[in-house]
């Protein structure tokens, strides 16, 4: 129900019940306005458009920590992440502003500004990606009609580069490796990434199968080991080479299924940082693969994977990526290249089946082929006309 009225002081007065039944009411010093604004508000809740102006006054910064505590499924090191781009790059410039009063204008400036600062392209994407996530969550709220950061034009992120090993390399590295040669084969080989690996217990150790069960991840968040599932929250289930099998064994001779396959030098879980600067960037350096990160081994998998013949699909799997679309767009250049092959081999495949047909026949001579030709046309008591390649053609 919606009314204009004037008040004894001149003023007139709009008023209407919101999409709640609460009574909404604002003066005007002119009717038309009053009625102007009476119209577009109940037009809007018609339209499902409507947003609270009461929730709009809420500040970024408010907002944002209320939408980041609500975020449980989000894994410790993406919340640290999002809690680090929020404190540095959004609360300091945004975080006083009302959420009803941020347009497009002011977070297109705001993007330009995290450039100015020296800010990768990748990094600005990552912040505005955070501002989005959190205006979206405005909008979701009715706090406002639509998210304003959608939309605004952001920066190219350089596209990493990716070092796909040899296997010779491979087996260079793993030897200066010492102790923890075992743990590069095994990245190498499988495509663990270093937090899987490093959570990796003997009970999810198949030998007789030859499969790993990755379950579990473990990450270092503001210095404490953290365990969780694995980045796609999925269980799966990765292959595991011959060669690798008695090593494997060795190594998780007498111990118990909740034990760790790889564990640290004294006891309890490896860690990232602690296996890089005991082992890693020194082997490394050693086997003339200098900058390289355990990171590059599980690309040397995707790239070794290939190399043997798996499809995309086998990729996607032992990784353990969303879905092959993403397996295709870190990948693709490896897959065009394996096309070649897949032109060879059907190359060889049309060779061989040409060659049985030209071996595999009666041999005549062309007089006799031509002399039964003519025989056959004279008992049918057709004339020579078209040969059956040319009707074919021709009834197409």
């Amino acid at each position: 129900m919606a009314s204009i009225q004037k008040r004894p002081n001149g003023m007139w007065r709009g008023r209407y019940r919101d999409s709640a039944g609460k009574e909404r009411a604002r003066h005007f010093d002119r009717k038309a306005d009053a009625e102007r604004w009476v119209r577009g508000e109940t037009s809007k809740i018609a339209r499902g458009e409507w947003t609270d102006p009461d929730r709009a006054r809420v500040t970024v910064a408010d907002l944002a920590e209320q939408w980041l505590r609500r975020q449980h499924q989000l894994k410790p090191s993406t919340r640290q992440r999002y809690a680090s781009i929020m404190g540095l790059h959004i609360v300091p410039t945004l975080g006083p502003v009302r959420v009803g009063a941020v347009d497009y204008d002011m977070v297109a400036d705001w993007v330009s500004r995290l450039q100015a600062r020296g800010l990768a392209g990748s990094s600005v994407r990552q912040c505005h990606r955070v501002l989005s996530l959190v205006l979206a969550d405005a909008v979701k709220g009715r706090r406002i009609p639509a998210n304003p950061a959608e939309g605004v034009a952001l920066p190219q992120a350089a596209k990493s580069h990716k070092r796909f090993l040899p296997a010779a390399d491979v087996a260079r590295l793993a030897e200066a490796a010492g102790e923890h040669r075992l743990v590069i084969l095994t990245l190498a080989y499988t495509g663990l990434r270093f937090g899987e690996l490093a959570a990796l217990r003997v009970g999810r150790v198949d030998l007789m199968r030859r499969r790993l069960e990755v379950a579990e991840s473990v990450t270092e968040v503001n210095g404490k080991a953290t365990f969780g599932t694995p980045k796609t929250h999925q269980t799966r289930s990765v292959p595991v080479p011959r060669f690798l099998v008695d090593e494997l064994a060795e190594q998780m001779a007498g111990r118990g299924p909740d034990a760790f396959v790889f564990p640290a030098p004294g006891g309890g879980v490896l860690r990232l940082m602690n296996f890089r600067r005991r082992s890693f960037d020194r082997a490394a350096t050693l086997a003339g693969l200098d900058g390289l990160t355990p990171h590059e081994l599980r690309h040397t998998a995707a790239s070794l994977a290939i190399a043997s013949g798996a499809n995309v699909k086998d990729v996607q799997r032992m990784l353990g990526h969303a879905s092959a679309a993403m397996t295709l767009d870190v990948y693709a250049g490896l897959f065009e290249d394996s096309l070649d092959d897949v032109a060879d081999r059907m190359d060889a495949m049309a060779r061989g089946a040409a060659d049985s047909l030209r071996t595999g026949g009666q041999v005549m001579s062309l007089t006799a082929s031509v002399s039964a030709g003519q025989k056959g046309w004279g008992s049918r008591g057709l004339n020579p006309g078209p040969t059956d390649y040319e009707s074919a053609a021709l009834t197409g």
